[in-house]
């Protein structure tokens, strides 16, 4: 089943005087369970493709569907919505609320969506307790480690259960350890819960782990490959 679609995808920018053309006709699918990966060097449009599809900017020309919903036709506050209830985001620096805990952190999409309390805190706590941070809910991401705050990213894109997790470059300021446990954590949420991740990155470490690849280079897909899960990288035992 496909969660997302996207049709003749363009996107322009304006430089000062130059016209950069980020998108060009960009046609992708993705499928339920899939563990994707947008890969490129910087400026080939990963970001840009991520922003399109998480409705967070609107393309100069093209057509994108979620849940076979074309979102790219929905207002502002329709996109809001769709954002909070239907697309999980995991961002570069967490994007977490300083002055929340762990848990609250967690629970707060819930809150916009009026869940009741027993729900939401029985979510909350699962999904602390499933991303290995169970009785460090009280914390605040000042006092958590660059891992530890973006495991709480990820219960918090957890929380509303999404159709797609987005992850712009979800490890790029961690260590290489670090950065194995939350790949290792994302593939065993991808096979035991079945949540559909797509990312964007340029690190060979996060691109080894993709059981699709999706190379762009200068706003075009260049290469669209799935990938056997014997071939990826095996964890130390």
């Amino acid at each position: 089943m496909s969660i997302i679609r996207t049709e003749n995808l363009n996107r322009y920018y304006q430089q000062g005087s130059d016209k950069v053309h980020a998108l060009k006709d960009v046609n992708l699918q993705i499928q339920e369970g899939d563990f994707a990966v947008l890969a490129g060097p910087s400026g080939s449009g990963k970001t840009t493709l991520l922003n399109m599809i998480g409705a967070l900017d609107k393309p100069t020309s093209g057509k994108v569907w979620l849940d076979g919903k074309e979102i790219t036709a929905l207002s502002r506050r329709q996109q809001s919505g769709l954002r909070r209830d239907r697309i999980g985001f995991v961002f570069q620096f967490y994007n977490l609320i300083p002055v929340l805990t762990a848990y609250e952190n967690t629970e707060f999409v819930m809150l916009l969506q009026g869940v009741p309390f027993e729900e939401r805190h029985r979510r909350a706590m699962d999904l602390l307790k499933k991303v290995g941070l169970e009785n460090l809910e009280k914390r605040k991401p000042h006092e958590l480690s660059g891992g530890q705050q973006q495991r709480v990213a990820i219960a918090r894109a957890l929380a509303s259960d999404p159709a797609i997790i987005l992850a712009d470059e979800p490890t790029a300021n961690l260590d290489s350890h670090t950065e194995a446990g939350l790949l290792d954590l994302m593939e065993d949420l991808n096979r035991e819960m079945g949540t559909t991740f797509l990312f964007s990155s340029h690190d060979p470490d996060v691109i080894k782990r993709a059981r699709r690849l999706i190379k762009l280079h200068d706003g075009e897909i260049v290469s669209d490959e799935k990938i056997s899960p014997t071939s990826n990288v095996q964890r130390p035992t």
